[in-house]
């Protein structure tokens, strides 16, 4: 396992991360722990949470995922030598997550009860790196493709609330580091703008969707992430596991995503050509030899402004396969087919 920095700072992260949104669903507690013992073992130090998962969010499961963890830690120590990143809900109508039925958002009071509750769950004194899960305001994330025409320069919580609260836990040693989640090329740059105006900590890290078939991030925000040292975190390098090639063909394999959750889970995944992508990507795989899945996530981390793919399975199988994936070198010639094959296929998902 090679590991990497995180943004400026001096804190190295494996350069696969273990996800963990189907902790509290698709898996129990038991098999959660069976991931986090054998992603340790394998050299992985980095484990991604939130405080939404699992995923599809539901009230009765709100807070599992970080719960399993912490149970987990407490019963494993050795937290120092860890990096556990977790995350705060951004605007909506979940209105089950706050006291007194409020919706979430990014105001300064929902930030320190949200990091507190957090903090309880995951049975631990602080979080290495705490992340804004989704803006206040409107962004083109989670499937949207296009931001408004007309765009409301006043909505949303401001920015700097939102980080002056980051900010006081960071001071309070509650937070370590924080980063972003589903966030644009303009969101990170405010944020860096007001952190040096207002001396308040700079963002290390972007969590943004990124694979072989949503590949918006190359189109302007990787500049911003490279130069400014603000590393991607890749999260879904599988593209909700279409790149495994489980979908192809129409197929819906028992207990799958697709089969249990319908179409919440594939609408960013039906442009007209995706399949087509994916029989591509799947046959340039077996034409040398690689995984499937392996082939996806190694794509992922070949760029300098990536800092870590984040991997996530149901069944230990996958997460061998998905872990090996740091094993994986993509030949300059594979490469070159695989840009290729983006030419012809414009970032298919969204």
């Amino acid at each position: 396992m090679k590991y990497r920095n995180l943004g400026r700072t001096d804190v190295k992260v494996s350069e696969i991360c273990l996800g963990t949104m189907t902790w509290g669903q698709q898996n129990s507690e038991k098999e959660a722990c069976e991931q986090l013992d054998y992603a340790i073992d394998q050299g992985i130090n980095f484990i991604d949470t939130a405080e939404l998962y699992s995923i599809p969010p539901r009230s009765k499961t709100y807070g599992l995922t970080e719960q399993y963890i912490g149970n987990w830690l407490t019963k494993r120590g050795k937290r120092d030598d860890l990096i556990i990143a977790s995350k705060i809900m951004g605007k909506s109508p979940m209105n089950w997550a706050r006291p007194n039925k409020q919706p979430t958002d990014l105001t300064a009071a929902q930030v320190k009860y949200a990091v507190d509750e957090s903090l309880k769950r995951l049975r631990t004194d602080y979080i290495d790196l705490y992340q804004v899960h989704w803006p206040s305001r409107t962004v083109n994330c989670f499937g949207r493709r296009f931001m408004p025409l007309e765009i409301d320069k006043q909505q949303g919580v401001p920015l700097l609330e939102t980080l002056q609260a980051l900010g006081e836990l960071v001071t309070q040693g509650k937070v370590r580091h924080v980063g972003l989640s589903n966030e644009t090329a303009w969101g990170i740059m405010e944020y860096l703008r007001l952190a040096k105006e207002h001396d308040l900590p700079r963002v290390v890290s972007v969590q943004n969707a990124y694979s072989l078939l949503v590949r918006v991030f190359e189109m302007s925000t990787s500049e911003v992430a490279a130069r400014e040292d603000v590393g991607l975190l890749a999260y879904s390098p599988l593209a909700g596991g279409y790149l495994s090639g489980k979908y192809l063909n129409g197929a819906k394999p028992k207990g799958s995503r697709m089969t249990l959750f319908g179409e919440r889970f594939s609408s960013r995944y039906h442009e007209q050509d995706m399949e087509a992508c994916v029989q591509v990507y799947f046959d340039l795989a077996a034409k040398h030899d690689i995984n499937p899945s392996q082939l996806a996530i190694a794509y992922t981390l070949r760029g300098n402004f990536v800092t870590s793919s984040i991997v996530g399975a149901t069944s230990m199988e996958q997460l061998r396969i998905d872990i090996g994936a740091a094993d994986v070198k993509l030949s300059d010639d594979l490469i070159k087919q695989i840009l290729k094959i983006g030419e012809r296929f414009r970032s298919p998902g969204c």
